[in-house]
């Protein structure tokens, strides 16, 4: 229901997720589009806590089907679905219409060869 409104923004959420490393990113989207796609219904325009992490969509989280829309947009351009393949971002909008995009460093994880290095060396101490 929401897709053509989510992909009119695409463009600029792809630009902010890039700033996003440096700090957290704020857009501002028109209240107005999201009425007209709704058509008359009521519908909640607020979410939370959708999180994507290396591309796929948290799922310990119950999503709207507003949420599941923004997600599913980002998923399948394949310029943001090349760029979140390596990156963790939560997006949250708020009841004014304000996305938020925060992203968050991925842990970073022993190597192969650091593991090998640590095994080694507590073979060579036995």
């Amino acid at each position: 229901m929401f897709t053509q409104t989510w992909k009119k923004y695409l463009p600029v959420i792809l630009i902010l997720m890039k700033r996003a490393s440096q700090e957290d990113q704020v857009l501002k989207v028109n209240q107005t589009d999201f009425e007209r796609a709704a058509g008359g219904r009521k519908i909640k325009f607020s979410f939370g806590n959708v999180e994507l992490k290396k591309a796929k969509l948290n799922s310990q989280a119950k999503h709207s089907p507003f949420a599941k829309d923004f997600a599913t947009v980002l998923q399948e351009d394949d310029l943001t679905r090349g760029f979140l393949l390596q990156r963790w971002f939560e997006f949250s909008m708020s009841t004014d219409f304000q996305l938020t995009i925060k992203h968050h460093p991925f842990e970073a994880e022993p190597s192969q060869d650091t593991a090998e290095l640590e095994n080694n060396e507590v073979a060579l101490a036995e």
